[in-house]
C-alpha cells in the first residue's frame, strides 16, 4: 500500500491589528476659553493595521504600550484647538513606524455637552 502525502495548498490572507480601547486621559483641547483653562476627559479608541508579515517578536511588532505613551506625551503639555489637529498629530507620530499600514482613530470629549455621553470625531488614514 502506498501512502499519499497531500501538501496543504490552502492560502491565507492576514490582517493584523493592534487595538487600544477606551484610553481615557485628561487633556487640554477645545476652542472655548473654559476649555483652555481646564483639562477635560477625552477617550481614545484606536485600531492600527500593521504589516501582516511581521513575525510575533517583541522587536518587530507595533507595541501598543509605546503608542499609548506617545499619545500621553503628545497631549501632556500641548493645547489642541481642534480634535482634528490632535488626530493629525497622533497620526504623524504613529505613522513614523513603517510597519503601520492603516489607523482608525476615534477621539471623544466625554463631559463637554450635558445631553450627550460624548461628542467627537472618527478618522481613518491609510498609508498609500
Amino acid at each position: 500500500m502506498k501512502i499519499l502525502k497531500f501538501k496543504n495548498k490552502q492560502k491565507f490572507r492576514y490582517i493584523k491589528k493592534i487595538i487600544i480601547k477606551d484610553l481615557v486621559l485628561f487633556i487640554s483641547v477645545g476652542i472655548h476659553k473654559f476649555e483652555k483653562l481646564k483639562k477635560q476627559k477625552v477617550k481614545f479608541n484606536i485600531e492600527i493595521n500593521t504589516d501582516p508579515n511581521l513575525k510575533a517578536d517583541i522587536k518587530t511588532i507595533v507595541n501598543y504600550e509605546n503608542v499609548i505613551n506617545d499619545i500621553k506625551r503628545l497631549t501632556k503639555k500641548t493645547h489642541f484647538e481642534l480634535l482634528e489637529s490632535l488626530a493629525e498629530s497622533i497620526f504623524d507620530e504613529i505613522f513614523k513606524n513603517r510597519k503601520v499600514r492603516k489607523i482608525k482613530l476615534k477621539i471623544e470629549k466625554m463631559d463637554i455637552i450635558k445631553e450627550t455621553t460624548s461628542v467627537g470625531i472618527e478618522v481613518i488614514k491609510t498609508r498609500v
